[in-house]
């Protein structure tokens, strides 16, 4: 869905509005400069997670080429939605909160790439483990 505004004078300007699972992603973008600003707030029981990097060498100090790889399990959370509500109307709390960094499962939720960032939407029960340190 595009909104077009009428642009100051001597420039081009587009305003679009994306909605991704109830979030929000506001673009500006300009013919001299392009400013991205987000904002993702999850629903329900879902949370907003940070991959951490993947080990980038073995034990033994031998590069891993980006192809061969794992997908990162860990991360940390960023953002957490409200909770569900159970079968009596009641909300069920998450137990994670934002800061934790989680161990989750290895397919689980829907990655998002904004502003240069990867971000990976999942629900509370595809969180397996918070790291404690």
């Amino acid at each position: 869905m595009k909104n077009h505004r009428q642009p100051a004078a001597g420039t081009a300007t587009t305003v679009c509005t994306l909605w991704l699972h109830g979030s929000t992603v506001h673009e500006l973008a300009d013919e001299k400069e392009r400013s991205l600003s987000v904002s993702i707030k999850p629903l329900e029981d879902r949370i907003v997670v940070r991959p951490l990097e993947a080990e980038q060498t073995t034990a033994s100090g031998l590069v891993i080429p980006d192809s061969a790889q794992e997908k990162p399990q860990e991360g940390e959370v960023v953002a957490v939605g409200p909770g569900r509500f159970d079968d009596n109307g009641n909300r069920v709390p998450i137990d994670v909160a934002v800061g934790d960094v989680v161990i989750y499962s290895k397919y689980g939720g829907t990655e998002v790439k904004t502003g240069g960032t990867e971000y990976l939407v999942l629900s509370a029960r595809d969180v397996l483990a918070i790291v404690v340190k």
